[in-house]
C-alpha cells in the first residue's frame, strides 16, 4: 500500500512541474506568471492545504487591473475543470473560496460572472469522481460537497446584493436592520430562503471519519465554519425583522416563511455536531421557534377570518367544533409537544472541527 502511494505522490510532483513548465512556455507572457502561481497553489499533495503565501499571491492579483483579475479567475477555473485529481480540485475550490471571502471586489466580480451557462452547480463538479484509489474516492465526496457550498455562497451573495464578507456591508447592526426593514416581504423571504439553503448545503457534509485528521479537509471545514457564522447572523437579523412585520404577511407569504424556518430547524442538530467547538447560538434557535409559533398563530387567525367572511358565525362555530373533534381523535397518532408529524431522524454527523 505504501509503495503505490509513494509512486502516486512522485507522479503528482512530476505533473505539477510539467504544468509549471507548460504555463511558462505556452501561455501568453502577460498571464503566464498568473498560471504558474495557480499551479503552485493547487498541487497534487493530498494532505496539506495551500500555504498562506500562495493564497495571498492569488488574492493580490485582484488589486491590479480588471484584465489581471479576469486572467486569475480564468486560470483557476481552467485548472479546476481540467483536473481529474481530487486533491487538485479541492485546492482549487479552497482558493476560490478564499477569493470570495478575502478577495477584492474586482476579483469576486470575475468569479460571479465566470459561468456563462449558469444553472445549478455551475462549477460542474456534481459528478466528480477520482477513482485512482480509496483515499481519492473519499476526497471526491468532499469535492462534490465543497463545490456546492461555494456555489451556494455566491447564490446567497446575489440574493443579498453583496458578498457575505464584503466590507461594503454595513458594519453596525442598526444600519443593517434598517436596510432589512425596507425590504418587501417577498424580498425578505427570498433572502431568508437563500440563507437557509446555504445552511442546508453545509449540512450535506460527507460522513467521513477517515478524513477528520486531514489538514486540507480541516482547513476547508474551518473556512466553511466562518461562512456559517456569518449566515447565522444574517438569518437572525431577518427572523427578528419577520416578527415586526408578521401582521402584514399574506397567508401565502406566511406559509413560505414557515416552510423555510422548518427547514432551518431540521439543520440544527447537524450544524451543532459539525461545528462542535463553536457557540451554539441559542438566541438564533429561540428566535426561530418564536417566529414559527407566531406564524402558525397568525396563519390560523387569518384562515378563521376568511371563513367568517364566507360563512356566518354559527356555521364557523359548528365547523370549528367539528374540526376539534377530529383533531381530538387524531391525537392518539401524534407525538406530544410536536406541531406536526414526527420528522424522519437525521443521520448524525461524525465530522468535527475539534482536533
Amino acid at each position: 500500500m505504501g509503495r503505490p502511494r509513494k509512486l502516486k505522490d512522485l507522479i503528482g510532483v512530476l505533473k505539477d512541474k510539467a504544468s509549471i513548465i507548460k504555463a511558462s512556455l505556452l501561455s501568453k507572457r502577460a498571464t503566464s506568471y498568473i498560471r504558474v502561481a495557480v499551479v503552485r497553489a493547487t498541487t497534487h499533495d493530498q494532505s496539506a492545504p495551500p500555504p498562506e503565501y500562495r493564497i495571498a499571491a492569488i488574492i493580490s492579483y485582484g488589486h491590479g487591473t480588471r484584465a489581471t483579475a479576469c486572467a486569475c479567475v480564468e486560470s483557476l477555473m481552467d485548472r479546476l475543470h481540467s483536473t481529474r485529481n481530487a486533491a487538485v480540485a479541492l485546492k482549487c475550490l479552497f482558493t476560490l473560496h478564499n477569493v470570495v471571502s478575502r478577495g477584492s471586489f474586482i476579483l469576486k466580480d470575475q468569479l460571479s460572472f465566470c459561468p456563462s451557462s449558469g444553472g445549478h452547480n455551475f462549477l460542474n463538479l456534481s459528478v466528480f469522481r477520482d477513482g485512482s484509489d480509496v483515499h481519492s474516492l473519499e476526497l471526491s465526496l468532499w469535492v462534490r460537497w465543497y463545490a456546492g457550498v461555494v456555489e451556494q455562497n455566491l447564490i446567497v451573495s446575489r440574493a443579498l446584493g453583496c458578498y457575505l464578507s464584503s466590507p461594503s456591508r454595513p458594519s453596525k447592526n442598526h444600519k443593517r436592520e434598517d436596510n432589512i426593514s425596507m425590504l418587501l416581504n417577498s424580498d425578505l423571504w427570498e433572502q431568508t430562503n437563500a440563507l437557509v439553503g446555504m445552511v442546508e448545503e453545509i449540512c450535506r457534509v460527507p460522513d467521513s471519519l477517515y478524513l477528520q485528521r486531514n489538514d486540507l479537509v480541516y482547513e476547508i471545514v474551518r473556512l466553511v465554519g466562518e461562512d456559517y457564522r456569518l449566515v447565522q447572523h444574517e438569518i437572525f437579523l431577518r427572523v427578528k425583522n419577520l416578527g415586526d412585520r408578521m401582521g402584514s404577511l399574506s397567508l401565502g407569504e406566511a406559509a413560505d416563511f414557515l416552510g423555510s424556518l422548518k427547514r432551518l430547524e431540521n439543520c440544527k442538530e447537524r450544524t451543532v455536531e459539525l461545528f462542535a467547538n463553536r457557540k451554539k447560538n441559542d438566541a438564533l434557535w429561540e428566535s426561530v421557534m418564536e417566529a414559527k409559533r407566531g406564524l402558525v398563530t397568525m396563519k390560523e387567525s387569518k384562515e378563521k377570518r376568511l371563513l367568517r367572511i364566507g360563512m356566518g358565525d354559527d356555521q364557523v362555530s359548528e365547523l370549528t367544533r367539528f374540526g376539534e373533534g377530529i383533531v381530538g381523535s387524531l391525537q392518539l397518532f401524534r407525538f406530544k409537544g410536536d406541531e406536526g408529524w414526527l420528522d424522519v431522524d437525521q443521520c448524525p454527523l461524525t465530522v468535527s472541527t475539534v482536533r
